[in-house]
């Protein structure tokens, strides 16, 4: 008998055990209401749902372009006081540590793409179920997921040289604490292979302004060929844009950086920013659909009749009287890229203008190509300008291929001239200031060029970087240090990754 009650209580056991087993096999977490990984990229609109957010972060990197100009010698901080904005202060005044809020930002917005990216293209052919989602122009979605990951880790080698280079999958949290950086040319390599499936993919227009197409990341691939003086490798990828006739040169220099010249027949590749959704994050500033560095580089305490099309701004990323005396007479870019608002002020007498002047650095001239303006803005009106970063127009393009064909291992300066040239005969309205020069005074005469074009864009810090004249031309700048900013402290911190020289 005893035997029999031991088997029944046996029985009894595993019974119990396998029910609840099967409870166990067969949880479903959409029973406490659990959203989980598996409930992702179930269909062609949760794909291209997804790639849109692989987007978002470029918004978030919009402090990139002021930094590339206080950096240089084409701008000051600026600001209310020597603490406005101190991170800026320092990369202007070359103070800079590994604790900067700017660059720990530009860090992690950069990363969070990434990683965006990488979820995207971990289940590019199985979703995180198993199945296979197929959908007409899936390639070419993902082309523009190729490109925003060699764009972020563009950005990232730029500003920091090694980083940590990941793209087998999304990284957790757990997995900060073993990563280590890669080297540069490690990471230069993939950004070369993603641009190279992102061109094989894209199409050569899209049906939606602001989407990525082949010749943007032709483009792209030609400027980090130029960044490595792969000049051959620049002057026949950039070719490609050229030839292709998709692009031209506006006659009108400034309408480029009004709202109505967004997406124009100049851009090949602009941050798209929008003023449509209310946004109220001050603890967030650079996370809005709105462009942030609009704010900043306003007037100070502006005011004027309703005719005066300007609002007021913050006054940091003010030109310096130095990039002002670049520009020589005729040249239509001078008045489109610096304001000097003092003789604005007086040639406007109808418009009964007053403003604060800039306390900090005060240079008397600000950023005219992003200047805020009245009506391009809403909700909290600081963080929602609409103003496109225009991150490569055609006029770039055609002046890195005069730069490539000029420095490749088989030189070419009639066509570095000719491209050179319809940069100036826009500039100057006339042919009369062609350059004529060839060699190391073409060269030259190219860079000068770059400055002229691009100034207020983002690219002179990097540009005098690459060619070796930042120690010339920026006043405490370092040989050996300042060649790369600092990686942030908090990524030293965390992930234990080794500091770059000097800092």
């Amino acid at each position: 008998m005893k035997n029999i009650q031991i088997k029944i209580l046996s029985l009894v056991f595993l019974a119990t055990l396998f029910t609840s087993c099967k409870k166990w096999l067969d949880y479903n977490p959409h029973e406490d209401f659990r959203i989980t990984e598996l409930d992702y990229l179930k269909s062609e609109s949760d794909y291209r749902t997804m790639a849109i957010s692989v987007y978002t972060p470029l918004q978030w990197l919009n402090q990139a372009v002021p930094v590339g100009e206080i950096a240089s010698d084409n701008a000051v901080s600026g600001g209310e006081n020597a603490s406005d904005v101190l991170s800026l202060q320092q990369i202007d005044d070359y103070t800079l540590t590994p604790v900067n809020s700017t660059l720990t930002e530009l860090w992690q917005s950069a990363y969070e793409g990434v990683n965006r990216a990488n979820y995207l293209l971990q289940y590019k052919d199985l979703n995180p179920a198993g199945e296979s989602i197929s959908f007409a122009g899936k390639d070419a979605l993902y082309g523009e997921v190729y490109f925003l990951r060699a764009y972020y880790y563009f950005h990232l080698v730029k500003f920091f040289g090694d980083v940590p280079l990941f793209t087998d999958r999304r990284l957790s949290l757990s997995d900060s604490k073993n990563l280590t950086r890669s080297p540069k040319a490690e990471v230069y390599a993939q950004v070369e292979a993603d641009l190279t499936s992102a061109i094989a993919a894209l199409p050569a227009i899209q049906a939606q302004k602001g989407r990525i197409t082949k010749y943007a990341a032709q483009a792209l691939l030609g400027k980090v060929y130029l960044y490595q003086n792969k000049f051959t490798e620049a002057a026949a990828m950039l070719e490609n844009v050229i030839t292709s006739n998709a692009f031209s040169l506006v006659q009108n220099y400034g309408s480029i950086f009004l709202a109505s010249g967004e997406n124009g027949p100049e851009s090949v590749f602009e941050i798209q920013y929008s003023n449509i959704s209310p946004y109220y994050n001050w603890g967030g500033v650079t996370k809005g659909q709105g462009n942030y560095a609009v704010q900043q580089c306003g007037i100070r305490g502006l005011n004027g009749s309703a005719a005066m099309p300007y609002a007021a701004g913050w006054s940091t990323n003010l030109p310096t009287q130095d990039l002002a005396n670049a520009y020589t007479a005729g040249d239509q870019r001078k008045d489109v890229t610096v304001l000097d608002i003092e003789a604005y002020k007086n040639a406007n007498p109808s418009f009964n203008i007053t403003y604060q002047v800039a306390p900090y650095k005060n240079t008397g001239l600000y950023n005219q190509k992003y200047l805020p303006r009245k009506g391009e803005t809403s909700g909290q009106v600081e963080l929602n300008y609409l103003n496109n970063f225009r991150i490569i127009r055609y006029s770039d393009v055609l002046l890195m291929a005069a730069e490539a064909n000029n420095k490749a291992a088989s030189p070419n300066d009639t066509k570095a001239q000719t491209y050179l040239n319809l940069v100036r005969r826009r500039a100057f309205n006339d042919n009369l200031h062609d350059i004529n020069a060839t060699g190391t005074a073409l060269y030259q005469a190219i860079l000068d060029e770059r400055r002229l074009e691009l100034a207020m864009e983002g690219d002179r810090f990097f540009d005098l970087v690459r060619t070796g004249r930042a120690a010339a031309k920026i006043t405490g700048f370092v040989t050996g240090k300042n060649e790369l900013f600092p990686i942030p402290q908090t990524e030293i911190d965390i992930s234990g990754l080794t500091q770059n020289p000097g800092y």
